[in-house]
């Protein structure tokens, strides 16, 4: 057979040591059903503090608000509340997740109210304290009326901002660079009228900074916005105001796939395989945004970068490290010197390691295209491809004493390297789990599971959904106590506990 083409996941402590706990995870899969999400509440505080490290690194001050809408958890929330409250925040952009961030332990003054808002919305924002992020006049004018209507204290705002340009440092006098466009946000060049209005309304808000949201991993374009906001605080004090912070959002990146050349190899093969050079690594010939036109690869791939060797703190580290094309400094330089503050919104990077999903086995057959393996899942519960992440699973055979054979083992189809198309159990052509096929160590029998690892952060309740009356995924969060595992339902999760409830 063909080498097989792996894309296996990067798996750190503790969530390597909770894959090996296999009989444990069958356990949960029994008594709850499949799917089942599975987190470690800790993880995320460990992620925060390897944020924080990046500040002190670099002498900064502020807060790291973990973007809620990457995961429903209550545990995961519940676990960052008893974290420094002057160093950890939370990031909503709901009246559902304003709510419950409340109900988890957040106070206002640690809450960040981003996203579209509408007047409850707002008004819960303003009445709790919460700082809000405004992405318009509009919003501000609101905001405004709603303080005034019901008496409450000045809010803290920041005006997020977009349409950022600049100067290219190497592309010659004249040359402009105009940031990617976002619907969040003011543009940079109706700033005036952003600022007016704050200045209409300064007996309701209080500017306490800017802020900017880009869609991108482009550290430049970030470093250029970056920049752009300190100069744009320059001309806010120069009116008599005085913001004290920058918000650069979040887009910090996680490296889901654990070696480069499996990534470098699998989107090469991608390439030869929409030319016709090779056979298909798709169902039904998907090209994930390539075609064939003529013989030559048309189109972008729709693919996350699967490999990041500098993501999450790396990629802030870096980012804070860069020069700013126009003043020539780092960042890092510009906000100590202006003495800012700097606030950031990781969610995917925040969740990173932080849990997995698992799905029953309950079918396998053969077909024109391969292996078929059904699972007790939908392409509604385990998200990862949706957003262009591409990862294999790990098997879990059903019986402990059910070896695998090594990952380059030859075999024979059933031992051995096999790939295998995952499919959903909706009644849907097009409810495909993965539509790549994907390489496991032995064929998957009826009864194993399927382990996605790292789903935390978007891909775990991002999308989920009752379609077909099929039930939605139970999450559980486990900690390690001693030689075992303890586990509890996410909603049962209180910090000052064990996972099982009793009092620590």
């Amino acid at each position: 057979m063909d080498v097989p083409l792996y894309l296996r996941p990067r798996v750190d402590p503790p969530l390597a040591e909770l894959l090996g706990a296999a009989p444990f995870l069958h356990s949960l899969v029994d008594a709850l059903g499949s799917p089942l999400n599975v987190l470690l509440p800790g993880t995320a505080a460990e992620n925060a503090a390897r944020f924080r490290a990046v500040y002190r690194r670099h002498h900064l001050a502020g807060r790291v608000y973990f973007a809620h809408k990457a995961n429903r958890s209550a545990a995961l929330l519940r676990r960052l509340a008893v974290e420094d409250p002057a160093a950890v925040g939370v990031d909503v952009a709901s009246l559902e997740e304003l709510r419950h961030a409340l109900g988890s332990g957040f106070t206002g003054d640690r809450i960040m109210a981003t996203g579209p808002k509408d007047p409850e919305f707002l008004w819960l924002a303003a009445r709790v304290g919460a700082t809000v992020n405004l992405d318009s006049p509009g919003e501000l004018d609101q905001l405004a009326l709603l303080v005034r209507k019901y008496g409450l204290g000045r809010v803290q705002v920041l005006a997020r901002l977009s349409g950022f340009e600049s100067a290219d440092a190497h592309g010659g006098a004249g040359t402009r660079l105009l940031s990617r466009r976002s619907r969040f946000g003011t543009p940079l060049r109706d700033a005036e009228a952003l600022l007016s209005t704050v200045e209409r309304h300064l007996d309701a808000v209080e500017l306490a900074g800017v802020a900017y949201h880009l869609d991108t991993t482009g550290v430049e374009e970030k470093v250029r916005a970056l920049e752009r906001c300190v100069l744009f605080m320059d001309e806010c004090r120069g009116r008599g105001l005085s913001p004290r912070a920058v918000d650069i959002g979040g887009g910090f990146g996680v490296g889901y796939v654990a070696d480069a050349g499996e990534w470098e190899r699998w989107t090469t093969a991608l390439s030869e395989a929409v030319l016709g050079s090779r056979p298909p690594l798709t169902w039904r010939g998907h090209g994930y945004g390539l075609r064939n036109e003529g013989g030559t690869v048309r189109g972008t791939a729709a693919l996350y970068p699967g490999h990041r060797p500098t993501a999450g703190p790396g990629y802030l580290d870096e980012l804070l490290a860069t020069p700013a094309p126009v003043l020539g400094r780092p960042p890092a330089t510009l906000l100590l010197e202006h003495l800012h503050d700097l606030h950031i919104e990781p969610g995917r990077a925040l969740a990173d390691q932080c849990g997995l999903s698992l799905a029953r086995v309950l079918d396998v057959r053969p077909t024109d295209e391969g292996h078929l393996v059904r699972l007790g899942m939908n392409s509604g519960d385990m998200t990862l491809e949706q957003h262009g992440v591409l990862v294999d699973p790990v098997l879990l055979p059903r019986a402990a004493a059910d070896p695998l054979p090594p990952p380059d083992a030859p075999g024979d189809g059933e031992e051995g390297p096999v790939g295998v198309f995952l499919a959903g159990n909706l009644c849907l052509e097009a409810d495909l789990i993965t539509r790549r096929m994907v390489f496991l160590p032995r064929l998957p029998r009826t009864g194993d599971l399927l382990a996605f690892v790292n789903t935390a952060g978007y891909a775990m309740d991002f999308h989920a959904h009752h379609a077909q009356r099929q039930p939605v995924a139970r999450t559980v969060a486990v900690e390690r106590e001693g030689g075992s595992w303890r586990w509890c339902l996410d909603e049962e999760y209180w910090p000052i506990t064990h996972p099982g409830g009793t009092p620590a």
